[in-house]
């Protein structure tokens, strides 16, 4: 019974939303769609769009309009149904628990090659340490030398 009655309210929706799509006779030169309008098409324009494929009298953007400020206002109204503008934030609260784990994993993997390049990094500035005392023991070792032959 309950799907029957979602199935139901989306059919409404969608008679509902095909009286308010773009491409009837709502519309003229006379009095063109607006900012609103456009703004509206934008939000519905996935339902439109797959509506259109059945009516011929349905479009998704309306043409009798006033130009930049209808475009704007579709734009945006698509921008806002598809996820746009902050839309990432949404996806990221929609994660599978799946996601989450491999995200997780993929973060443990990078925080441990961080610690390795730290250690590597580390342990190269100490052996550069140690080649300077190498440097250092050599250096005075030729000194010593050089003053033995050159007191002979």
């Amino acid at each position: 019974m309950k799907k029957i009655m979602i199935v139901g309210m989306l059919v409404g929706l969608a008679v509902v939303m095909m009286g308010c799509a773009a491409g009837g006779d709502r519309f003229s030169e006379a009095a063109p769609a607006g900012f609103w309008a456009g703004l509206w098409h934008g939000l519905i324009c996935a339902i439109t769009f797959v509506i259109s494929l059945f009516h011929e009298g349905v479009r998704i953007y309306e043409f009798n309009n006033t130009g930049p400020l209808y475009d704007l206002g579709f734009v945006l109204g698509a921008v806002i149904a598809f996820g746009g503008a902050g839309g990432t934030k949404a996806c990221i609260l929609w994660k599978s628990s799946e996601d989450r784990e491999w995200d997780e994993i993929g973060e443990r993997v990078e925080e441990k090659v961080r610690k390795g390049i730290r250690e590597w990094l580390d342990e190269s500035d100490r052996k550069d340490d140690e080649w300077e005392e190498i440097g250092r023991k050599i250096e005075e070792k030729v000194k010593r030398e050089l003053r033995n032959w050159a007191e002979k």
